[in-house]
């Protein structure tokens, strides 16, 4: 019996005891002061979502250098991989026989138009002859052809000068185009013939480079609708960005040099040529690159920092949002894709509204909370360009 009391003492003690604590602690909450959190203030704009193409480096000009003339190459004027400018002497080819053929031209001349002079001659002593009736109109005419040919003779001579004139310049191999010279496939002393299937050397223009990648054609119209509604000026073609083979960022910006007008019956896609400066010749014919290419222009897009959005059970995103009255609530948000460091989030917030993106941790909805707006300074910096979308 005593037992039994003891036991019912200790039950009604450790009730008290649980009730005291829950008292105090709800008391203690209730006089504690509100949370503290940092927000930001959300802005609507239209947005440009990108999504990147991969593509290849190729030279913006190539010219392949081949000789015009058949002979032996006695000597190399340039240096392999170095920069060159048009008209640059690259090769001398011996020139001994197209030296022999020019003098042989010009002596073919000399002879044509001696041989010019003598029928001016004849035309003339002839006319006089006529006119005392001692020669024939046939005498006459005959002289008069004989000059026409002779005048012929002097025209293919002349042609034949300045044939022997442009192999003996040829001679000479020069770069067509300015740009970087490659490496040489044919040495001192090698044989080359006219117009042979090998090059000699390559040039190529790298600066600009162009970068062709390839876009469906149901982007491409969702482009210019998006566009169209939002003004031209959205476009962002002339600010493309480019990130090369290593992840980094090429601190030049392209722009959209021309588009194929054809799409391909088999892929649907059409093949854009971008442009982009290069004066450090990063960038090299045959590189892989990855182009974030514009695909749609969001109206009225929220961007959120990525910091501020969660994740409920269900896997919603949610943010919490402090009202004018500083009460949290919670919010579900419709969310398009990353924009760098920001969601773009096209339903469940509206400019002006203060997302909380510090202190999560410590505050529930419809908590009364202090807010601070987050310094410029320490905010998220955007990256380069958008991220590609989820």
């Amino acid at each position: 019996m005593l037992t039994q009391s003891l036991s019912g003492l200790r039950t009604v003690l450790a009730a008290t005891c649980i009730v005291a604590v829950t008292v105090s602690s709800a008391a203690a909450q209730e006089g504690a002061p509100p949370a503290t959190v940092t927000v930001v203030t959300l802005e609507a704009s239209d947005v440009t979502l990108t999504t990147p193409l991969p593509g290849r480096v190729s030279a913006s000009a190539v010219a392949e250098v081949r000789p015009q003339v058949s002979g032996i190459i006695t000597e190399r004027l340039f240096e392999e991989g170095r920069q060159v400018e048009e008209g640059d002497a690259l090769y001398r080819i011996d020139s001994a026989t197209y030296e022999a053929a020019r003098a042989a031209a010009e002596a073919s001349l000399a002879q044509a138009e001696a041989q010019l002079k003598s029928t001016e001659r004849e035309v003339t002593r002839i006319e006089a002859l006529l006119q005392r009736s001692v020669a024939s109109q046939q005498n006459h005419d005959d002289a008069i052809a004989a000059r026409d040919v002779a005048a012929a003779s002097v025209k293919v001579a002349e042609a034949n000068l300045k044939a022997a004139e442009i192999d003996l310049e040829r001679t000479t191999i020069r770069a067509p185009i300015a740009g970087f010279a490659g490496l040489s496939q044919a040495t001192q002393g090698a044989l080359v013939t006219s117009g042979q299937a090998s090059a000699l050397t390559v040039i190529r223009q790298i600066d600009p480079v162009n970068v062709d990648v390839t876009q469906s054609a149901a982007e491409i119209l969702h482009w210019r609708r998006s566009v169209e509604n939002v003004g031209a000026e959205a476009g962002g073609v002339d600010s493309l960005t480019l990130r090369l083979a290593d992840g980094s960022t090429y601190d030049q910006t392209g722009r959209l040099a021309a588009a194929e007008p054809h799409v391909n019956e088999q892929t649907g896609v059409i093949v854009l040529r971008l442009q982009f400066a290069n004066p450090e010749q990063i960038l090299l014919p045959g590189m892989y690159v990855q182009v974030e290419v514009p695909q749609a222009v969001v109206e009225g897009a929220i961007l959120t920092p990525q910091e501020g959005i969660t994740r409920d059970r269900r896997g919603r995103p949610v943010a919490m949002v402090v009202t004018p009255e500083n009460v949290v609530e919670s919010r579900q948000l419709t969310i398009q894709r990353d924009y760098g460091t920001q969601w773009v989030v096209t339903e469940g917030l509206a400019p002006g509204d203060r997302i909380v993106v510090a202190g999560l941790q410590r505050i529930a909805p419809g908590q009364t909370v202090v807010a601070e707006e987050r310094a410029a300074d320490t905010a998220a910096e955007p990256a380069a360009g958008p991220a590609a979308g989820n």
